[in-house]
């Protein structure tokens, strides 16, 4: 307390000899429940607690005032404040009050009150029908609709408060006095807000308290002042929704973003990441191009993934970085899932465009590498058909690494028009690699191969040099050795067929046997030449080439 201070009406020095019996009995009644209520003060801040303010009003009990009442302005030990005295409380602390009252103490002085249209004190004394009886130096009545009062659990606390009114209406004749207590609220908080705007300014850092969550974001209370706190401005990792990050009632330090006003509505926006250092600020000394990293599927689009590897920085993982297989993937969902852990490589870093690209099937490796170590010509695989074409079928033989069916290697024992007459998406097969090309990543598959049939012990039970006998089936060579064992045979000439052989109309047989006579006479003479075979004939032929990988058999006439 000052030293200075004057002492309200006959209060006693500090300086006076009394003993101190006498000094607590002058105390006492000199500072009865009503002294100086009322009465306003220049009140000097002596110290700060988490729920009120503790000032010095020149008394030797210091005043209290709820920190609510300030709503959001902030006081340190030494700030002075105009305040005025409600009463005590039972601990002797001198209430107050940010703004003046008083309560009238005769009809005159609510005559005054009710033309100036001042606010008065009164104690709200009892639930009456429709509202509250209010003690202003007479009783009143408060209607419910005007005590700001809704809550009914805020209707019991309700009586026996102090409270701030207006007379609306004052009959002296039949003693009926009506007062209202909302008016008086909403001018406060009117007042409260005008000067907390004029106040802020884009760019300052303010405590508030989260007061409500919305989908979209929180609404924080900055001091009697609502600010709009956006999702997307609660953290730098993603927040899928408020609730995640805050909780109402939980005290925060924000930023003002910007202030605004729109007609007669005026709307501020803050921001809680802004008072934290922007994650990509570091990202261009952690990370580089071809970095193995770990992160979290944040969220899906068409185009691909975005991974937190994280918090605030995201990298893309597009639809075509996702697997080596040559059936494109249509969209993220079919290989990731929003919450899963993935490891991808950094294809591409913009620090400046805080963009990084991500690469899902680098990180697993291109299976062609080593394609054609893991996979020796004549092994057989097992995988699904993954799409079907004109000349042949698809198949996967592991993540990423597709073989090619033709058609003609689909089956032995029957000619083959369509794969999808003998094969569909999704069917599991067994085919035996017949090429590996690593420089054109293609390999070549074949079902017939690993089909047990007749051909399978021929081609074990023979070999280069073997004489065999065959029928030629075709002039282009074709020779069936067996019930579905077919070779070819590089011929010289093959004769016409019988059909294209024509007879003279009429018989000669004088030129017949002159013919005739003529062979048999050169026979002795000049060694005939062999005959050339036709379709249809059987004949004798060596093996010339016998490949067991391919199973094929090429002749020639023996």
């Amino acid at each position: 307390m000052s030293p200075n201070s004057e002492p309200l009406e006959d209060e006693p020095s500090a300086e006076n000899s009394e003993s101190f019996g006498e000094i607590l009995s002058q105390f006492q009644k000199s500072h009865s429940h009503k002294t100086g209520v009322g009465k306003q003060l220049q009140g000097t801040v002596v110290s700060v607690t988490p729920e009120a303010v503790y000032f010095d009003v020149g008394y030797k009990s210091e005043g209290i005032l709820p920190l609510t009442e300030l709503q959001g302005q902030t006081l340190k030990p030494g700030d002075k404040l105009p305040v005025s005295i409600k009463g005590r409380d039972a601990d002797g602390y001198y209430e107050l009050s940010r703004f003046k009252a008083e309560r009238p103490a005769d009809w005159s002085a609510l005559e005054r009150a009710f033309s100036e249209k001042s606010a008065v004190l009164g104690t709200v004394t009892a639930v009456v029908k429709g509202g509250f009886s209010v003690d202003v130096g007479v009783r009143a009545f408060m209607p419910a609709s005007r005590s700001g009062v809704s809550d009914s659990a805020q209707v019991e606390s309700f009586v026996g408060q102090e409270i701030r009114c207006r007379i609306i209406k004052l009959d002296v004749a039949d003693e009926d006095v009506v007062v209202d207590r909302r008016a008086i609220v909403e001018e406060e908080e009117l007042a409260t807000r005008n000067r907390r705007y004029s106040e802020l300014q884009e760019g300052d850092t303010l405590s508030g308290v989260v007061r409500s969550l919305t989908d979209y974001g929180a609404f924080i209370d900055i001091g009697g002042v609502d600010a709009l706190l956006h999702v997307g401005d609660i953290s730098w990792r993603h927040v899928g929704k408020p609730s995640d990050a805050l909780s109402v009632g939980q005290q925060i330090e924000v930023k003002v973003l910007k202030i605004s006003q729109e007609g007669e509505k005026r709307r501020i926006s803050v921001g809680l990441k802004q008072l934290q250092p922007h994650p990509w600020d570091a990202v261009a000394r952690k990370y580089k191009i071809g970095d193995r990293v770990r992160g979290t599927v944040s969220r899906l689009a068409d185009f691909g993934a975005f991974v937190e590897i994280e918090p605030g920085v995201e990298g893309l993982i597009h639809v075509s970085e996702m697997s080596w297989a040559k059936s494109k993937v249509r969209k993220a969902s079919d290989v990731v899932k929003p919450g899963e852990v993935v490891e991808a490589i950094i294809l591409g870093l913009n620090p400046a465009e805080r963009r990084m690209s991500l690469g899902l099937k680098q990180a697993l490796g291109d299976p062609w590498a080593d394609a054609a170590e893991k996979f020796k010509i004549g092994s057989a695989v097992e995988g699904p058909v993954t799409s079907l074409t004109k000349f042949g079928a698809f198949v996967q033989i592991v993540e990423g690494l597709e073989g090619m069916i033709h058609l003609s290697d689909i089956s032995a024992a029957k000619r083959i028009n369509r794969p999808a007459d003998v094969l569909r998406p999704g069917q599991m097969v067994r085919a035996q690699i017949l090429a590996v090309d690593r420089e054109k990543r293609q390999i070549r598959l074949g079902m017939k191969q690993l089909l047990p049939t007749g051909l399978d012990e021929y081609v074990a039970e023979h070999k280069d040099g073997d004489i065999v006998t065959g029928r030629l089936v075709d002039d282009a060579g074709n020779v069936e050795l067996g019930d579905g064992i077919y070779a070819t045979c590089r011929l010289a000439r093959v004769a016409p067929a019988a059909n294209e052989i024509h007879a003279p109309s009429t018989t000669d047989l004088s030129a017949l046997t002159s013919m005739l006579q003529a062979r048999w006479k050169g026979a002795s003479s000049t060694p005939a030449k062999p005959e050339a075979i036709r379709a249809g004939q059987v004949c004798s032929f060596r093996i010339v080439k016998l490949d067991r990988t391919a199973k094929t058999i090429e002749l020639e006439l023996a």
